[in-house]
């Protein structure tokens, strides 16, 4: 702080209130919430408290070591604050919080006469979607449309993302279609909102439509970020070559962000040692590259790799979470590592990492896959937090593959309480009865999936072409030539039906 004091001593001089002028490199001396207060008492010697401009500069100083209320002090001290000035206030709450306060500050703004301007509404409507006030984020999109910056780039831009966070995602696309010059933003907020909402395909056919898009000038490491788990969810391969190649070509480089993604999608379409390729090539490897690595060895039966990569990562020191516990334990319980599995569980509290219920329900199915389904009981029976939904999921699948009827009915009977719209539930349950020719069960259960109208999503197959994928389920018409498919497939039928007659009268 000596020195500060001695540098803003050169920078202003003997009289500091004659050069204000210097005092933006003072703001930009600070580099700590000391120093910033050691240039807002300068501030206040020089006189300059009731500058508009000072004033802004100390609110987002103090906003950006996240001391929101001393920014408030700052601007409640101003009797005339300008519009910058609620805008820089109104940012601090937007990123730090409280959002509420955020959404309080614009309402005292627009009580005291000052009219929102371009970026006003973009730190507003970042609250409201941290917030999760739809309808307050509604209204404001009414005073957007009032005061004619609808069709503003970054306003348009911010209710997007806005109505994408709030799960409007049909709103957001029309928000989207409206905006008449799009940039990079604009494109990776309508494809991030259609990942977060699982709608995959609207997510992959739109970064093809911004590919096409020349004014944008190409994909940036956002729009990588966003799609990537769309293309991971669908396993398409190519177009995980495609954005390797593109990172290469384009210089880019691959962060953890990227890099995640890449390990996900290739982990998906079974190329393990390309995913661990681009894990070793990850110079600032995070807790999530860890964890998709781990992931990628437990899904495809390398539980042992998956073990050794957890202690390279304890040795490395960084704070683990709980998604790294589930990747391994899942990989335990689908290999079969019992002790192991138990071993990690219980050395959860030494890291620092809370129990959930999904690391429960791992040991449930840990001990349900092998076998120990009395000891799965009295696990569950034994947990400090009330058994949920896939607790009971993990217990009834094991009850399946081992048979345990008795059992799976108690299961069952839970789920059914904790989750009575998953058709999945009940099919089980009917199986298993129909299994043990228990056929009068199996009526009733099914009958009660037909009674709730409880429906069961559709099960589909994915065929990847040259135009893309396509997805077909069962008798399936929604294709265009359906008719002519139809008859190439019957007239298969009576081909294979000839030869097979022709086989067996050669064998008599």
């Amino acid at each position: 702080m000596r020195v500060l004091s001695r540098r803003v001593q050169q920078v202003l001089g003997p009289e500091p209130h004659r050069h204000s002028f210097y005092y933006t490199e003072l703001f930009n001396l600070c580099k700590t919430i000391d120093t910033a207060k050691i240039a807002h008492a300068q501030v206040v010697v020089g006189g300059h408290e009731q500058d508009p401009f000072f004033s802004a500069k100390l609110i987002s100083k103090y906003a950006h070591f996240s001391n929101v209320e001393h920014a408030r002090k700052v601007f409640d001290n101003l009797s005339e604050p300008d519009v910058f000035c609620w805008n820089v206030l109104i940012k601090g709450y937007a990123y730090a919080g409280p959002f509420v306060k955020a959404l309080k500050v614009y309402d005292a703004m627009r009580w005291r006469g000052t009219t929102p301007n371009e970026y006003t509404y973009p730190f507003v409507l970042k609250a409201c979607a941290a917030e999760g006030a739809s309808r307050k984020g509604q209204v404001i999109h009414g005073h957007v449309v009032k005061c004619g910056l609808d069709l503003n780039l970054f306003v348009g831009n911010a209710l997007v993302a806005f109505y994408a966070k709030c799960q409007e995602i049909e709103v957001s696309r029309k928000v989207f279609d409206e905006i008449p010059q799009r940039d990079v933003v604009t494109w990776n907020s309508m494809i991030s909102g259609y990942t977060a909402s699982d709608y995959v395909d609207d997510a992959i056919l739109l970064f093809y439509d911004m590919l096409r898009d020349e004014g944008v000038g190409g994909p940036d490491r956002a729009t990588l970020v966003t799609v990537l788990p769309a293309f991971a969810q669908v396993a398409d391969i190519h177009a995980g070559y495609w954005i390797h190649c593109y990172i290469v070509k384009t210089g880019m480089g691959l962060d953890s962000a990227v890099g995640t993604g890449l390990i996900s999608l290739y982990s998906n379409c079974g190329y393990v040692r390309m995913a661990r390729a681009i894990f070793d090539k990850i110079s600032d490897r995070n807790i999530m590259v860890w964890s998709a690595i781990i992931r990628c060895y437990g899904t495809h039966g390398f539980a042992q790799e998956a073990l050794e990569l957890f202690q390279l990562l304890v040795e490395v020191g960084l704070h683990l979470d709980g998604v790294v516990f589930l990747c391994l334990l899942s990989a335990c319980s689908h290999a079969g590592l019992l002790e192991q599995g138990w071993q990690l569980f219980h050395s959860m509290e030494t890291y620092g990492v809370m129990k959930s219920e999904a690391h429960y329900a791992c040991i449930v199915d840990l001990l349900g896959r092998a076998g120990e389904l009395e000891k799965a009981v009295e696990f569950i029976q034994s947990m400090p937090v009330l058994p949920g939904k896939s607790v009971y999921g993990a217990l009834l699948g094991a009850c399946r593959i081992h048979k345990n009827m008795e059992l799976a009915e108690l299961a069952a009977e839970k789920l059914f309480v904790l989750d009575p719209d998953n058709a999945g539930r009940y099919v089980i349950l009917a199986q298993m009865y129909e299994d043990a020719g228990r056929w009068q069960d199996a009526a009733r259960v099914r009958k009660v999936v037909k009674e709730k109208e409880i429906k069961k999503p559709m099960g589909y197959s994915s065929v990847e072409l040259e135009s893309g994928h396509h997805k077909f389920g069962v008798n399936d018409e929604s294709h265009l030539h359906t008719t002519h498919i139809f008859q190439i497939l019957l007239s298969l039928d009576r081909i294979m039906g000839k030869e097979t007659r022709s086989e067996c009268d050669a064998i008599l």
